[in-house]
């Protein structure tokens, strides 16, 4: 498992160097400059139900309504949002290189994204878990993981995290199992539903999501992380932009319609996150009782 955990840490290593180069290679906008110029310019990915997908062609999902709903509250400060849609694989890095201004995605909140990102005030909770076979009774227990196969995004915030599902499977004597890492969440639940693969593990809103559309063939199993928190990422940079957003934010909790968005697309409401940018990664243990 030393192997696993070298291999996490460079992969943290090299996704923080090429952030952090990014973010010398152009100044992203800050409000004024947005306002100046008109536009907001932000990226959204392509396959991430249910926050950004695909749908006959079209953008949809959570953050294409939460897109909407910023164009009219943009509009009335004087600018639009323009949208673009891209693989995630190299969507923060376009963010923090200036290309564009923020990243209207379901980003999990990480130390390392927070040495070049302040995040918005968390629009959900992220809990890790993992998603099996409809009927396999074989992994019903966090222990029955050990030694399997499992499939996991490349360079995502539940990558960062999977040394937690080893350290439990370590307090029982067990170790983790193979590690394949994909470009895309449904390569790796094609893969899970043909047997290549024994789990998959995903945040908790994207495997409710999951289960919900394919009950016959998925099945949702245990937790494999601690607290943790979804919200947007905005360079570091740019502290007006991020006041902005989080005001936004704090607009549709007022109105509602946050809430109403929350039990539309992830199937509850969500009152319990904190209702704070997160700008620091003290602040972010803290807020998730990490150690």
């Amino acid at each position: 498992m030393k192997l696993v955990n070298q291999q996490l840490k460079r992969i943290g290593q090299l996704t923080l160097l090429s952030l952090a180069l990014g973010s010398f290679a152009a100044h992203a906008n800050d409000l004024p400059q947005i306002k100046e110029s008109g536009v907001l310019k932000v990226a959204t990915e392509d396959n991430y139900a249910p926050f950004n997908f695909m749908n006959d062609g079209k953008p949809d999902g959570f953050n294409k309504d939460m897109l909407d709903e910023l164009k009219v509250y943009a509009k009335d400060k004087g600018f639009k949002v323009q949208q673009s849609i891209m693989p995630w694989t190299g969507l923060l890095a376009a963010v923090s290189s200036g290309q564009y201004d923020a990243a209207i995605t379901g980003a999990n909140v990480t130390d390392q994204r927070l040495n070049v990102f302040n995040f918005v005030n968390p629009l959900a909770t992220a809990q890790n878990y993992f998603v099996k076979r409809k009927g396999d009774d074989s992994l019903d227990k966090i222990e029955d993981l050990a030694g399997k196969t499992l499939g996991i995004q490349a360079g995502s915030a539940l990558l960062a995290r999977l040394p937690e599902l080893e350290d439990m499977l370590k307090e029982k004597g067990l170790k983790l199992g193979k590690v394949v890492q994909y470009q895309s969440y449904p390569e790796a639940y094609a893969d899970l539903a043909n047997g290549r693969l024994d789990y998959v593990i995903n945040a908790l809103i994207s495997i409710n999501d999951l289960v919900n559309k394919r009950p016959d063939v998925f099945e949702k199993g245990l937790p494999v992380s601690g607290k943790g928190f979804v919200s947007w990422p905005v360079p570091k940079n740019s502290p007006e932009l991020l006041k902005f957003l989080d005001g936004f934010v704090e607009h549709l909790k007022q109105t509602g319609k946050l809430y109403t968005l929350q039990k539309k697309w992830f199937g509850q409401e969500f009152h319990d996150v904190p209702a704070q940018p997160i700008t620091n990664v003290a602040e972010y243990h803290k807020l998730a009782g990490l150690k």
